[in-house]
């Protein structure tokens, strides 16, 4: 309900619309921007993921390689990725959480 019972300024909504707007895409930048880091093996492997989600770079350890066994550097690969994705999500709901319940709910296609 608007104080004093009067009807919402139009103008004032479309301005803080036209700001929210604008902060979701700086943050969103700002997270596309930001590297996160996953490993797994013990730092056998080690993943970099934007804090968008995607998969920027990949590190394997020597050690890690048997060509007698792929299925267990293949496991390390996925397990890396997934906690780099991992952590790559909570930074967007530190950074785009806030945003979302601004807007009066979610936002679709993301997470929260």
């Amino acid at each position: 309900m608007i104080p004093g019972g009067g009807q919402p300024n139009m103008q004032q909504l479309l301005q803080q619309a036209q700001k929210m707007q604008q902060d979701l895409a700086a943050a969103q930048e700002e997270l596309a921007r930001t590297l996160v880091d996953g490993t797994a093996g013990g730092g056998l492997v080690k993943a970099t993921v934007s804090g968008a989600g995607e998969l920027q770079g990949l590190v394997i350890d020597p050690k890690a390689v048997d060509p007698e066994d792929t299925e267990t550097l293949a496991d390390l690969v996925l397990a890396a990725v997934r906690d780099a994705n991992a952590t790559a999500q909570q930074l967007q709901q530190q950074k785009l959480g806030p945003l979302a319940q601004g807007l009066g709910g979610g936002i679709p296609g993301l997470p929260f």
